[in-house]
């Protein structure tokens, strides 16, 4: 009999049967809070109704215009309307199925436009796990050992991970840009550099906010040196940290932004977005992709677009995230194993450590406690020692409590 790959591993024991809002149900009926949206993609919940309506009509009319073929109205309606939400100037897309595929032709953009070679991207950094967007990822070496050789032209400078150093979020910016201009001395040359790719907050790597100067920092310098700043949004898109792009929380405009994830609510859709004129430089040839803009994601995208501006679930991130904040640093407070609360919006992480020394296995049976309670979350970090909450954005107060009195529990069984 065929089986699944022994190498997948599987973070919580459910087996779904259904979901619905912010909650899944398991085979024997058991409800679980689901505090990891399918790692950040149901924005909208579990099957929201409108999402449900448009991919029932579409998938009755049209499943697939292969884009490159024919064209199909789904995909100009979204193209139209995202338009509506991106950056000012960021007038042009391309679509593809997913993040790693996305920040792929990101990086072949940005190579085709400047003529430059080199990608900067910083510690802690995930962006997929093919091997273009591997070469990137320095989230944890699973993503990228034995693997080898990976592609040339990616230089790593440090992310300011002001808890990880012991230093104030200044200071640890300060650092961080210095040793930007230090790589660009000795390893990168700045005109052999095309692009800085960054994350607003490190995903896989900790659940670590960019500090606004950090960004405006690394604006300053792609202008100066000619390259280009390439926002990697896969995860904080869509109104997750409470803005509808992560870097809003800085004053800084990028040349190409990635989105994937949250964008059609679970449905397989990424996309790439830059200036029309910047997007032309792509060699003739480079942008294509069997399911890239599929018909049926492009419908669930744009009632995915309509929820969240409906439902104002932009400005909810950003009111359960504080209160979700607040409940976090209190169970932390009782528990010292509990090091840090950071993250913004819905993207928050409790990293487990004393005396600067992770602690991994606190962090994974605290996780597993909350799963047995009925709370599902998921580990990040370079160590595996934080666990992060990525709950729906149409999370409510009462379910923010809920969770917080699960975790509460689970922390103190874990630790006792």
């Amino acid at each position: 009999m065929a089986q699944l790959s022994p190498v997948l591993t599987q973070a919580t024991p459910v087996l779904a049967a259904r979901g619905e809002g912010v909650h899944l149900y398991d085979e024997d009926g058991r409800r679980y809070l689901d505090f990891t949206a399918g790692i950040g993609v149901t924005s909208t919940g579990h099957c929201h109704p409108r999402v449900v309506r448009a991919a029932q009509e579409q998938v009755a009319t049209l499943i697939h215009g292969q884009y490159t073929t024919v064209m199909h109205r789904p995909l100009l309606r979204l193209t139209e309307r995202l338009g509506e939400v991106l950056p000012e100037g960021l007038d042009a897309l391309f679509y593809l199925n997913s993040g790693s595929e996305a920040v792929e032709a990101a990086i072949r953009l940005a190579r085709h436009a400047t003529g430059r070679q080199n990608i900067v991207v910083f510690h802690g950094s995930f962006h997929g796990r093919t091997m273009g967007a591997a070469s990137l990822t320095t989230a944890g070496t699973k993503f990228r050992a034995g693997i080898g050789p990976l592609m040339p032209g990616a230089a790593v400078a440090p992310f300011p991970q002001a808890y990880r150093y012991g230093w104030s979020e200044e200071e640890a910016t300060r650092f961080a840009l210095r040793e930007l201009d230090y790589l660009l001395a000795t390893v990168s040359p700045a005109q052999d550099t095309a692009a800085f790719v960054v994350e607003p907050v490190l995903g896989e790597g900790g659940y670590i906010p960019a500090p606004p100067g950090f960004l405006e920092g690394l604006r300053e310098r792609a202008d100066r040196h000619g390259g280009l700043l390439i926002v990697d949004e896969v995860q904080t898109g869509f109104g997750r940290t409470g803005r509808f792009w992560g870097h809003e929380h800085a004053d800084v405009r990028p040349d190409v932004l990635i989105t994937a994830k949250g964008l059609a609510s679970g449905f397989p859709l990424s996309a790439i977005a830059a200036p029309a004129e910047l997007m032309g430089r792509a060699w003739p040839g480079s942008q294509g992709g069997t399911y890239g803009g599929n018909a049926v994601a492009c419908a669930a995208a744009l009632a995915t677009l309509d929820v969240i501006q409906d439902e104002g679930l932009v400005a909810n991130a950003d009111a359960m995230g504080l209160r979700l904040r607040d409940g976090l640093r209190k169970v932390a407070s009782a528990h010292p194993v509990i090091g840090d609360v950071r993250g913004r919006g819905l993207m928050l992480g409790s990293e487990f450590g004393t005396g600067g020394e992770p602690d991994p296995a606190a962090a994974q049976r605290a996780q597993r406690e909350a799963a047995q309670r009925g709370l599902l979350l998921l580990t990040c970090g370079a160590y595996g020692n934080v666990v992060r909450m990525i709950p729906p954005l149409v999370v409510d107060a009462a379910q923010i409590d809920e969770a917080v009195q699960i975790w509460s529990e689970a922390v103190a069984a874990a630790v006792e």
